[in-house]
């Protein structure tokens, strides 16, 4: 239990799970993670017969990182001491665990089966918060898990020790579940009643930091769909967009209309490319850490678009551009054409640059996947002959 000045409701909170342990018919030992409390709530754990374990570091996943390192079992059961988490009732998870479960996360949900007590949860967190940022969780990371920040949860230290947690405040919540994903660890989820909590003070939790915090982490830990999803979309669409203001004239589209819709299709085909560049130089970086998951998908692409391919589609592109400027400079210099639309040379000059800029883009990112691409003895990146 993660500790803060909990001494309303903390001695609850250990006669409860030490229920637990005897419906369950096991051994174990209530630890309480104590993050520097002045309430005398280290003395309240230590007279119920609790362990106490002081975490100087700050944050909610420093104290449990804490507690969860000086652990002496191999299955751990975590959960707030504000007594909205019923420890006696904690068959259920320690039935996940006996079933071969690595994980075994809390639902609150109804929609997961779980209950929620009136007052217990906010409205803006049960409607809004929660629903979508689990919603973006399942999306994100392929993991079933319907209550994606459920603070009570069981797990085996192997798979605790696997997961190489690192986050030291409430992100640590959505990392863990992330990260049993990414290492496709075997996970359960069973209902749980949230009870209203049972503290007098508001609670350490701040909803709209916090919530912002975790879809921050879930997006970092998402190259796919913080840069390459709406990379593509903005490039594809730019791309068949600056088509037809490109060719304006053959749908009765207005000059001034066709220029500037031609400039910002071409900007966004642009922003667009870099979105995704950036997003496979991503993938290659956190995928060398363990980060992130690599897939088929991913080993396909890093095996076509290798340094030299992404150098000869470069140059090409920029030899392309490059005749299409030259062409353009020497029409309008040489005054071979008197009659002409001043419009339509602009315009193949916006394509002609594009190309050119585009081309430049894609010779460095070439480069540096590639010194993203370098397997040494700490880095493991995408291994495209898997």
């Amino acid at each position: 239990m993660p500790c803060l000045n909990e001494a309303e409701t903390l001695a609850r909170c250990i006669e409860k799970a030490q229920l637990g342990f005897q419906r369950a018919n096991v051994r174990g030992e209530v630890l309480v993670a104590d993050n520097g409390s002045t309430d005398g709530s280290q003395e309240i754990g230590t007279r119920l017969g609790a362990r106490v374990v002081p975490v100087t570091a700050k944050g909610y996943g420093s104290a449990l990182r804490g507690g969860i390192e000086a652990a002496a079992g191999e299955w751990i059961m975590m959960g707030d001491a504000d007594d909205s988490y019923d420890f006696s009732d904690s068959e259920k998870f320690i039935g996940g665990l006996r079933a071969g479960n690595d994980l075994v996360m809390g639902c609150r949900m109804p929609r997961g089966g779980g209950t929620i007590d009136p007052g217990a949860h906010a409205w803006k967190n049960r409607h809004i918060g929660n629903p979508i940022l689990s919603f973006l969780g399942r999306l994100f990371f392929r993991t079933p898990i319907q209550d994606f920040h459920c603070g009570q949860r069981a797990f085996t230290k192997a798979a605790y020790r696997r997961m190489e947690l690192k986050t030291t405040g409430m992100e640590f919540a959505s990392e863990m579940v992330i990260k049993a994903s990414i290492y496709n660890l075997k996970v359960a989820e069973v209902p749980i009643t949230l009870h209203k909590d049972g503290r007098s003070r508001p609670p350490h939790l701040l909803p709209w930091r916090d919530g912002w915090r975790h879809l921050r982490f879930m997006l970092i830990y998402s190259p796919r769909w913080l840069f390459l999803v709406p990379g593509m979309v903005m490039a594809l669409a730019g791309g068949v967009a600056a088509l037809f203001f490109y060719y304006g004239g053959n749908f009765q589209v207005s000059p001034t209309l066709a220029l500037n819709g031609l400039v910002i299709s071409c900007a966004s085909t642009v922003a667009g490319v870099q979105a995704v560049a950036i997003g496979f130089s991503l993938k290659s970086s956190v995928s060398a850490k363990d980060c992130c998951r690599t897939t088929t998908a991913s080993r396909a692409i890093f095996r076509t678009f290798t340094l030299e391919r992404g150098l000869v589609f470069g140059v090409a592109l920029f030899l392309i551009g490059l005749f299409l400027v030259i062409r353009c400079l020497w029409d309008d210099a040489s005054d071979r054409f008197p009659n002409y639309v001043a419009a339509d040379t602009v315009k193949q000059v916006i394509g002609a640059t594009t190309l050119l800029v585009l081309s430049v883009e894609t010779i460095f990112a070439s480069f540096f996947m590639s010194v993203l691409g370098l397997k040494t003895t700490t880095r493991r990146p995408p291994d495209p002959g898997v």
